[in-house]
């Protein structure tokens, strides 16, 4: 009789050793070898006709072998349905001694396979988070830039004879020279464009009323404020912190002088940025403008909130784990094997995501958070819409209904879908267990603050 025997090896670490006696394998062994000669093709004997001493020897050992994992195996799965115990992945067989079974001389063996189990754990109190949703204003400076920024993109381009405003595109062609404007030998040469503003102001002064073809000799740290100095720099393929290049000088010569008109604030314009809405007077499309920008920064302020909830359940939620385990399945697990030290550094971050599917596996279990069948498809019709945009898509869109009819039949899809899903029901949920002081911030501070949990 076959048996399995299971012994503590280690924190949340265990062994089992799976006993098979010859009564066990050896009726389906000889049960396979006996249908073996009856279909094997070997040349010079008729089907069926091959004696069985020569299957034997053609193909013993490897039935044999074969037919003693077949019931090791069966008597594992067969303990761990009844037992049950609470296991990382798949049991991983310890080095074993295939070699030694003699086909002549069945005998019992002994198998032995490792196991690690999931550690009891209380969660993280999330009452005792001291947690701030970071806030940002929608200004109306920035309505201003979006609406001009709108304008300029639905401007169109012309080409003023002189230089005359701060809003000018200069094609320049960037030559190293000296102080006094001598070409240097070998120097850098270089087309960009720069709009006007973007000189300091001395230098935006020497532009004004200059033609195509005339030049302006400027020094570099005199020509960009730092903040626009290093992506110059950069771009004439100096180092961006080289402080030297900075004292170079250059001199520019105009290509040409374009001017985007902007466009102008009418119904016909305000029509092209919603569609949808019915948009008549700037103050309409300035409310408009804001609320977008309102419920961009509130999702993005939303995020970084659960961004805090992931990393206070992560870090204070007191958890071991079987680590010797799940090096060893780190190194095999792959579809290519890792060495020891890889299984190592991977180890960490692969923890602290066990961690949270641990925590995030019994919080929707606990919650009953499920995701429906309707559900399932709303979401992956919403995907469908946000993908062609606001193309009109005509009236008869029963075509969508069969996409995701398709959709919904590959496996893949579903799963990422459901993970979608399920983590956004489970993040609302955890955002109504928490306490926030809300505290208002820039856009930049907020920018400065998002690392993206993985769930």
């Amino acid at each position: 009789m076959a048996t399995v025997v299971r012994e503590n090896i280690g924190q949340l670490h265990d062994k089992l050793t799976v006993k098979v006696s010859k009564e066990d394998y050896l009726p389906s062994f000889e049960k396979k070898l006996k249908d073996y000669s009856k279909t094997a093709n070997i040349p010079g004997f008729r089907k069926g006709m091959v004696p069985a001493g020569m299957i034997k020897k053609m193909y013993g050992h490897s039935i044999f072998t074969d037919e003693i994992l077949r019931s090791v195996e069966k008597e594992l799965y067969a303990w761990l349905n009844k037992e049950r115990p609470e296991i990382f992945g798949q049991p991983l067989p310890l080095a074993s001694d295939v070699q030694n079974m003699d086909l002549n001389n069945p005998a019992d063996y002994e198998f032995g396979f490792e196991i690690g189990l999931k550690p009891d754990y209380t969660l993280a109190d999330l009452s005792q988070a001291k947690l701030t949703l970071h806030k940002v204003e929608a200004t109306d400076a920035m309505v201003d830039d979006e609406i001009s920024r709108m304008q300029i993109k639905g401007g169109k381009m012309t080409e003023p004879e002189a230089v005359d405003n701060e809003e000018n595109v200069l094609n320049l062609v960037f030559t190293e020279s000296d102080k006094e404007g001598n070409e240097v030998e070998g120097g850098v040469s270089k087309e960009n464009s720069v709009i006007m503003k973007y000189f300091t102001a001395a230098v935006q002064k020497k532009f004004m009323g200059k033609k195509t073809g005339e030049v302006v000799t400027v020094q570099l740290n005199k020509a960009f404020d730092d903040d626009k100095l290093a992506m110059f720099v950069q771009d004439l393929g100096f180092d961006k912190d080289d402080k030297e290049a900075g004292k170079k000088y250059f001199n520019l010569a105009i290509t040409k002088i374009g001017l985007v008109e902007k466009r102008e604030l009418n119904e016909e314009f305000f029509k092209e940025i919603y569609p949808a809405k019915d948009i008549k007077t700037l103050d309409e499309l300035k409310a408009a403008i804001k609320e977008e920008i309102g419920n961009y920064w509130m999702a993005q302020s939303r995020n970084q909130l659960q961004d805090q909830i992931y990393h206070y359940l992560v870090d204070e939620t007191q958890m071991n784990f079987p680590a010797e385990f799940l090096k060893r399945w780190l190194q095999t697990s792959g579809e290519k094997e890792k060495t020891a030290e890889q299984a190592e550094a991977e180890f960490p971050g692969f923890s602290s995501q066990l961690k949270w599917t641990l925590i995030s596996d019994k919080l929707v279990q606990d919650q009953k958070l499920e995701v429906s069948n309707e559900e399932l498809r709303e979401f992956m019709k919403a995907d469908i819409m946000r993908y062609f945009g606001t193309m009109n898509l005509g009236e008869d869109t029963r075509w969508i209904e069969s996409y995701i009819d398709r959709m919904m039949k590959d496996e893949k899809q579903v799963d990422a879908s459901y993970r979608r899903l399920i983590t956004d029901k489970l993040f609302n949920w955890l955002e109504g267990q928490v306490k926030a002081k809300e505290k208002t911030v820039t856009p930049e501070e907020l920018n400065a603050m998002q690392h993206h949990h993985h769930h």
